[in-house]
């Protein structure tokens, strides 16, 4: 009879064991961690592009100094915070890199909205093509965001569903920050619209 019950405890262990999702997790995590590292990835290439932006642009005599400037302290601020495996469960973290890099964004699209006014500065070549490669890094950054934003949604379900919740509470796996839209506030109010206005 001992055997019996021995082995309707294995049978029970490994049924309760394979419904508790530690392997989702454990899959999860790693995919949570390559989809973070590709962000990572694609805001240093725009980091990189930033000097030679500057340097093309600088060589503009008549360009504004401060749009320059600003978008010199904001590389400088994205790239001194430090990133580690931990922010990734960090929320004050996490929303501390995400608004350096919305105001290194910001900034770059400051500076391509007033280098419209420099015709010399879109007639140049070297400024025409690092235009470019910044736009497909922007775009490079937007995949990688949504590829991130998914499986940590994926991840976050898992943490919050029964009973795989009782597994994230007994190995300490938490909520993960996403990314959050900036300005939602500003977002979410209607435009307004003044068809008087001359």
């Amino acid at each position: 009879m001992r055997p019996r019950l021995s082995l309707f405890f294995v049978a029970w262990l490994t049924m309760l064991l394979t419904g508790c999702g530690y392997n989702d997790f454990q899959r999860l995590d790693e995919q949570t961690k390559s989809a973070w590292s590709e962000v990572l990835n694609q805001y240093q290439r725009r980091a990189d592009l930033v000097p030679n932006i500057v340097a093309t642009v600088k060589g503009e005599t008549a360009f504004e100094q401060e749009t320059l400037t600003k978008v010199i302290e904001a590389r400088a601020k994205a790239t001194s915070i430090q990133v580690t495996p931990e922010t990734l469960n960090d929320p004050a973290a996490f929303s501390k890199f995400q608004a350096a890099q919305g105001e290194l964004g910001s900034a770059l699209s400051r500076l391509m909205a007033v280098s419209e006014r420099y015709p010399e500065l879109k007639a140049n070549k070297a400024f025409s093509d690092l235009r470019v490669q910044l736009e497909g890094t922007e775009n490079r950054i937007t995949v990688a965001r949504n590829r991130y934003i998914q499986t940590v949604q994926e991840y976050n379900v898992l943490t919050r569903s029964f009973p795989s919740n009782l597994t994230a509470m007994i190995f300490s796996y938490r909520i993960k920050p996403n990314f959050a839209v900036q300005d939602e506030a500003q977002i979410s109010a209607p435009p307004v619209v003044d068809f008087n206005k001359k």
